[in-house]
């Protein structure tokens, strides 16, 4: 009897899909962690068996095609094992490049120091995206005009009747409520916030917002909030 080497390992291959769906039919007989690490070596013993076979008369050929595959399974198993690991470094990476976005962990979030030593962190107002200098030395948030207007603010229809000390000398601020401020997982609902009339050029986070969240901390030139 003859074999057709050019549909022997395609049905092979296919015959190794079908095995798929049997998993969950065994599963309940194994402990948790067994049926896979088992249901996956027999599926590769069966589908490298079958390259084998077709490249029999080609054992160079075949040995590499099964190194290949045992790489691609062994880097699929180690990704798999530490992707949480390597989703965490992931973010931590991503906060540093970004360094008003901010990395979370363990609950909380935080953010690397700019070069001029300041955090800068990009927090959801009202759900509108404002990025921030955080100023533990400013009583309140503080939005710069620009900002306010884009929430709904209109310079001009507000009161300036709050005298403040701006670093640009004295001047006068107008009180506004904001429904929630989210920074990652902190979030703190109905916050004192104003709008000067020195037309701020960095809205700040300063501490009607910072006094009601869990804490914050800086560690290793990183800002912490906690929830």
């Amino acid at each position: 009897m003859s074999v057709n080497k050019t549909t022997l390992l395609p049905s092979l291959l296919a015959t190794g899909s079908l095995l798929i769906p049997t998993r969950s039919a065994f599963a309940f007989e194994f402990s948790q962690n067994g049926p896979e690490l088992v249901y996956s070596l027999l599926l590769l013993l069966f589908v490298g068996s079958g390259v084998l076979f077709h490249f029999r008369n080609r054992v160079g050929l075949a040995l590499k095609y099964t190194a290949v595959w045992l790489g691609i399974f062994l880097v699929l198993a180690i990704g798999y094992s530490f992707r949480g690991d390597v989703m965490m470094v992931a973010d931590r990476v991503m906060g540093n490049l970004i360094e008003d976005q901010g990395s979370v962990a363990n609950g909380e979030i935080s953010f690397p120091a700019g070069r001029n030593g300041h955090f800068f962190i990009e927090a959801s107002v009202n759900g509108e995206p404002v990025r921030f200098l955080v100023d533990t030395g400013a009583s309140s948030v503080a939005l710069s005009q620009t900002d306010a207007r884009r929430l709904g603010f209109a310079p001009e229809t507000l009161t300036f009747d709050q005298p403040t000390q701006t670093a640009n000398g004295p001047a006068l601020s107008a009180r506004v409520q904001l429904d929630h401020v989210a920074v990652g997982p902190v979030v703190v609902e109905d916050v004192r916030a104003t709008v000067s009339n020195a037309n701020l050029n960095q809205s700040l986070l300063g501490m009607s917002f910072l006094s009601r969240i869990g804490g914050y901390r800086v560690e290793a030139g990183r800002l912490i909030l906690t929830p």
